[in-house]
């Protein structure tokens, strides 16, 4: 089954509050066309293979030649579990039995929702995804603190760690801004 996108406006694009709406949308003049821009579901694993964390260097900006969990954006019709276990595959060519949610994180300045599972590794096995140029399996005292792609991956990291293998759900949070993502 395929899902097509909405069709941009092609008339004169203009900002208002369209009718039952209360914030300001882009709208279409000649057709009424709303055009609403929502935040991007962020989905990613942290995978574990025994006490090791399995993390990928990035090939790709943002952030290109830094460390990062397997994560990316939710695809149309894909759960979120599904999205986590392909992303790992994608990023680290790990496969992965998901357990836990082990966070949720808010990052509205950039129109981004983060969730985060807590993965076992079915192997041992993992190489570079056409996203990544390396992977690698990091005890805890040894992951490259400073040289993390995100914050995200860092709090990810520190949240599976506090919470080890307990079922729930980790805070939600709105980050504090990171020296990148100012403007």
């Amino acid at each position: 089954m395929s899902v097509d996108a909405p069709a941009a406006p092609r008339g004169p694009v203009l900002e208002r509050i369209p009718k039952g709406d209360d914030r300001p949308r882009l709208t279409c003049g000649d057709c009424g066309f709303v055009h609403y821009v929502n935040p991007r579901i962020v989905i990613g694993v942290v995978p574990h293979w025994g006490e090791q964390i399995l993390l990928a260097r990035r090939a790709i900006n943002p952030r290109q030649g830094h460390w990062t969990i397997p994560a990316g954006y939710l695809e149309v019709g894909e759960t979120l579990q599904a999205g986590a276990v392909r992303e790992t595959w994608e990023e680290a060519r790990a496969r992965v039995e998901l357990e836990d949610l082990i966070g949720v994180y808010n990052i509205a300045r950039i129109g981004q929702v983060y969730m985060v599972f807590r993965g076992r590794m079915l192997s041992a096995d993992h190489a570079p995804g056409p996203e990544s140029t390396e992977t690698a399996l990091f005890a805890w005292g040894n992951i490259p603190w400073n040289d993390l792609a995100f914050p995200t991956v860092g709090w990810s990291l520190t949240h599976d760690r506090e919470r080890g293998a307990r079922a729930g759900l980790a805070p939600s949070f709105e980050p504090p801004a990171m020296h990148w993502e100012r403007g």
